[in-house]
């Protein structure tokens, strides 16, 4: 399996991302200190979708609140286990259809960018899940301390694409104790969620806060995410931020206490808007960007 590595060439940071195994960034290290929750590694991500590094969540992020939905006037039945859709311990759809996808094409390389596409349109596999023929291109870039990724949506039939997708980059302190890390995040609006980890459709303000995760967990989702919101953990002389930089309103925080990760997830529409609405589109002939950032 091709590993992509990438050096910025301004500092001793490298990354590494895995086009075979649905462009997962597997690796980001500081003079070879890895800042990257690794889990259960890439072998897990392969047999089991289970996640680590940086993985797309395509075409939906986090879940849906059903094994049907209707988008742009199409009604969509989908099926636990087959053509990558994945249930959540409820048995609701989870984190889309491209975990681990192979069929990724590498479109451009060099020694410190990368860029990929995959086809929907081409795989019956996939539109069976997200009936809407599209490329998803993604493009990451490592330069000046600052990993950055960009994905375009680009409609290749007269359908409109939903734009649902997200971002779950596990970051990392090392050498600084979990409850020691002091976690930044924006104003934002919180929503709050069920049993099942969906919105109720009940929200509250949340000005912007600083303070040490201690023995906090946080599985956690907002929108209203302005352009250039930042997100940061830092300790032990280290901070690293995700830029919400273009077409992330929504975001989902996650730290579980039985790890020594963070999340700050880029979301382009909150959780189960395939079914609630709420979502921008890819139309034909104006193809969607977003970009997000992680900088250390």
């Amino acid at each position: 399996m091709h590993v992509v590595t990438l050096r910025d060439p301004s500092s001793s940071m490298a990354a590494q991302f895995v086009p075979e195994a649905g462009m997962i960034g597997t690796s980001l290290t500081d003079s070879g200190v890895e800042l990257l929750g690794q889990r259960r590694g890439l072998e897990a991500y392969l047999a089991a979708g289970k996640t680590m590094g940086i993985p797309i969540l395509y075409p939906w992020a986090n879940r849906l609140g059903a094994n049907t939905y209707t988008a742009e006037n199409v009604m969509v039945r989908l099926t636990p286990g087959e053509n990558g859709v994945r249930p959540d311990p409820n048995g609701l759809p989870i984190h889309g259809t491209l975990a681990a996808y192979p069929g990724w094409r590498i479109t451009a390389e060099s020694e410190n960018e990368l860029a990929a596409e995959a086809d929907f349109g081409a795989d019956p596999g996939l539109l069976a899940g997200f009936p809407y023929p599209h490329v998803l291109a993604v493009a990451v870039r490592l330069a000046e301390r600052a990993l950055t990724v960009r994905t375009t949506v680009t409609a290749t039939s007269d359908k409109a694409v939903p734009l649902c997708f997200g971002f779950h980059p596990y970051l990392r302190l090392p050498d600084v104790a979990r409850g020691e890390w002091i976690v930044t995040t924006p104003p934002l609006r919180h929503l709050r969620l069920d049993a099942q980890g969906l919105p109720t459709g009940e929200t509250s303000e949340q000005p912007a806060t600083e303070g040490p995760l201690g023995d906090k967990a946080f599985d956690d989702a907002y929108n209203r995410v302005g352009d250039g919101a930042v997100f940061a953990v830092s300790g032990g002389g280290r901070r690293l931020e995700v830029h919400f930089e273009r077409g992330y309103p929504a975001a989902q925080v996650f730290a579980p206490l039985a790890e020594d990760v963070v999340c700050f997830e880029p979301m382009a529409a909150p959780t189960d808007a395939l079914r609630r609405g709420g979502y921008r589109c890819a139309r034909p002939g104006e193809p969607a960007v977003a970009v997000f950032s992680i900088r250390a």
